[in-house]
């Protein structure tokens, strides 16, 4: 997949979209490419790019977080040097972008510069054992209401269907169908379907646009 210069990752709670956003970070560095990684996740996730801190400086990704991430402290703001990414375009960008509308809001003050370079992909990041997203109309619900509160449309869509280290292969297979569904009601393609890399050999071939994944590990 030819990968666009600005990719952002979005989704309600829970789908996942952290662990891959530094995934795909790490395999566009692995390619080469000079790599800037930005968490505008300002509502307090579980889980937090910084956490992935020292792997991601250790492959030479520059990170952008908030100096509040993996704290105590719940603050709105952004670092400055988010700008950076719209500002020089001599560096492959990956953005996290914050759990449901009001997390993507944090989006809206970069979404001129981005669209206007016009070198960007947007996934939305689906998991259907997810409560909030089981059905394909749930799921919809939530991306129309990140893209009002981003100003911004999805491109592409990427299936990361699980419930975590008790997923099994047929777990895997049986979300392709909510995924094709999702597809077809936003005339979206499904460009990756991610798998716990300890899956992916027994599912590679039987799934279309398979990428394994290494599981973030939490900083307590």
């Amino acid at each position: 997949m030819e990968s666009k210069r600005v990719t952002l990752f979005a989704g309600h709670y829970g789908s996942g979209k952290t662990n891959i956003a530094v995934n795909y970070a790490l395999q566009l560095r692995k390619e080469g490419k000079p790599v800037v990684i930005a968490d505008l996740d300002i509502v307090n996730p579980y889980f937090r790019t910084k956490d992935s801190e020292k792997e991601l400086t250790d492959a030479g990704i520059r990170l952008i977080s908030s100096e509040y991430a993996s704290s105590n402290v719940d603050l709105p703001a952004l670092p400055q040097d988010v700008y950076s990414i719209v500002d020089n375009n001599t560096e492959y960008a990956v953005m996290d972008i914050g759990g449901d509308d009001r997390g993507a809001y944090a989006l809206g003050r970069y979404a001129d510069s981005i669209k206007k370079e016009d070198n960007y992909e947007m996934f939305m990041v689906i998991n259907m054992y997810r409560p909030l997203t089981r059905d394909v109309e749930s799921t919809l619900e939530v991306m129309k209401e990140i893209e009002a509160a981003c100003g911004m449309k999805f491109t592409a869509i990427v299936n990361n269907s699980n419930i975590g280290e008790e997923t099994t292969e047929q777990d895997v297979l049986d979300s392709l169908d909510y995924a094709r569904n999702v597809s077809k009601a936003t005339d979206l393609p499904v460009r990756l379907t991610t798998v716990d890399e300890k899956l992916y050999n027994n599912l590679y071939g039987k799934v279309d646009n398979l990428m394994p994944l290494r599981l973030q590990e939490k900083i307590n």
